[in-house]
């Protein structure tokens, strides 16, 4: 089985090794997009933009659960891949296990938290008294959830870290498509706005898991989520939280930073922050695609570099960079020169639409270097490089782009150079990925010639 699952990690070529990696990884964030840009468009069709604003303000607290999941998935993701390039099987089994219940009773614990602080999480991360009724429904809705958003979240990525691209492409795209088969029957057909939005997102999530958790029990894995295969020693809960930690401060911090600019932007009008929000959105439609090629080939980087093979993990990153940085091109251009239809699909609202149009362009400028950077970001966490995992993921969206925020307000003021931040920080934080990963490098293939 090990032979079968993990060949195309060891001896195919680089290009059809990276592909078949990196097209898998690339769909299921594709779905992703899809899923995410379903509520927005479904709720949209309400023509009420209260609704648009109040899903965009209740955003980041989504996105910090999906943080939660993104620390077990890609800490595990990392380590799993290492150690199988190694040999270590029945270490890599502990991993998954102490990964999945680990996740699980964090994702009860918030469930529980959520549901009963709704509210005041609401006005907290941004809501004004006409979406706060909104905000906090949506969020007692998809906190029911948070278990299995988790645990959707983190498989999607670990069960990549066995040579199952497919699988984990599959379980992301049957869990996405209960979403967004259940959000026009919810929203519109009956009527139950942002509630039946919340429900289809929570269902959604329920089967990616079950299918995640179904494969796992089967033959057909070389992981475990036995309980008997739990450990937390032996370098198991210290290997994953090396990398996860860092990996989900990006993602925690993207959800601080949404709360923040949301709270400035509020200064500006509903009007203007669901423009915000739906320029967000177009905008995912770069870094979703983007993050997809960074993550897919981070578990045939991780193997390459357990198995100690230089040569390979470099052509990896040079045939890789070149492919992110065409990818990048071409997505930008056609976020750039469609900005006006694609907000136009989510927004009915004359002055909503400006600030969407005018945002989404804005926040596209930084799209030529977004797939070095997620190149970059997956190089480092596949070396298992705590130290520089952990500056880059506090600077981008902590260390260089509140500071940068804080400053294009005070000095100017305006909605869209609130919004220019992004991509000011981003351009900082691809240079400062560049150097990191050329200090891993050396200090991790240090000695080895091959």
């Amino acid at each position: 089985m090990k032979d079968k699952t993990t060949d195309i990690f060891q001896n195919a070529p680089v290009p059809k090794a990276v592909l078949v990696n990196v097209i898998p990884s690339i769909i299921s964030m594709i779905m992703v997009l899809v899923y995410n840009l379903a509520d927005t468009f479904f709720i949209g069709q309400t023509k009420d933009p209260l609704m648009v604003a109040a899903v965009s303000v209740a955003t980041p607290a989504f996105l910090f659960f999906m943080a939660v999941g993104m620390l077990f998935g890609i800490g595990g993701t990392s380590l799993i891949a290492r150690l199988l390039g190694e040999g270590r099987q029945g270490d890599a089994k502990h991993v998954s296990s102490f990964c999945f219940w680990t996740g699980g009773i964090i994702g009860v614990v918030s469930c529980l938290l959520m549901f009963f602080c709704s509210s005041p999480i609401s006005r907290a991360i941004g809501a004004s008294d006409d979406t706060i009724s909104y905000a906090s429904q949506y969020l007692s809705i998809v906190a029911l959830g948070i278990p299995f958003l988790i645990i959707s979240n983190m498989f999607s990525n670990i069960i990549r870290a066995e040579g199952n691209a497919k699988i984990a492409m599959a379980g992301m795209i049957l869990g996405n498509l209960v979403n967004i088969v259940l959000d026009p029957i919810m929203i519109l057909t009956l009527k139950w706005n942002v509630a039946g939005a919340a429900i289809a997102t929570v269902l959604g999530n329920i089967a990616s898991s079950v299918f995640y958790i179904a494969h796992l029990l089967s033959k057909k894995s070389l992981l475990s989520i036995h309980p008997k295969e739990y450990k937390v020693g032996g370098n198991v809960a210290a290997g994953v939280f090396a990398i996860g930690i860092p990996a989900s401060l990006n993602s925690i911090l993207l959800s601080v930073s949404n709360i923040f600019i949301n709270s400035l932007m509020k200064v500006h009008g509903d009007m203007a922050l669901a423009g915000l929000g739906v320029a967000m959105k177009v905008n995912m439609i770069v870094v979703m695609l983007l993050i997809g090629l960074g993550t897919g080939i981070q578990p045939l980087l991780g193997y390459c570099f357990g198995a100690r093979n230089r040569k390979r993990y470099v052509a990896v990153m040079k045939f890789s960079l070149c492919l992110a940085f065409c990818l990048s091109l071409i997505m930008t251009a056609i976020c750039y020169f469609g900005a006006g239809p694609l907000v136009k699909a989510f927004l009915d609202n004359k002055d909503a639409y400006a600030y969407g149009f005018s945002f989404a362009r804005i926040y596209i400028y930084s799209g030529p270097i977004l797939g070095l950077l997620f190149v970059f970001i997956n190089a480092i966490q596949a070396t298992g490089a705590a130290l520089p995992s952990l500056i880059l993921s506090v600077s981008r969206q902590g260390l260089l782009y509140l500071p940068i925020l804080i400053v294009m307000n005070g000095i100017f003021g305006t909605e869209n150079m609130l919004v220019m931040a992004q991509p000011i920080t981003d351009y900082l934080a691809t240079a400062l990925a560049a150097v990191l990963f050329i200090f891993t490098y050396k200090k991790y293939f240090a000695g080895i010639k091959e």
